[in-house]
């Protein structure tokens, strides 16, 4: 089934000024993972000295996956906080947001 949109169809400039932000992006965040990487290997971190590197990017990671869990909430949240009562659902969860 083909998607129904409001918005007219992107021109060929916009994108490839889409797919160029997309791969800026990725550039960026691959970057970044790499320096956070190599400083948690190389121990240039204010972590304590007695907890190994392989510890420290273990923690980073599930550091990471909270924040992001975070994330997803609060956009669900959000979401369901402008949906009409009558349109959350009977799950007693539903009822107490």
């Amino acid at each position: 089934k083909p998607i129904q949109s409001n918005k007219p169809p992107k021109s060929a400039l916009q994108a490839a000024f889409f797919w160029f932000c997309v791969v800026r992006s990725a550039v960026v965040l691959g970057f970044s993972l790499a320096v956070t990487l190599e400083g948690l290997f190389t121990g240039n971190t204010t972590m304590w000295e007695s907890v190994p590197y392989a510890v420290a990017v273990i923690l980073f990671f599930l550091l990471m996956s909270v924040v992001g869990l975070l994330e997803g909430m609060q956009i669900a949240l959000f979401a369901v906080a402008k949906l009409k009562k009558s349109e959350r659902g009977r799950n007693p969860f539903a009822l107490k947001t």
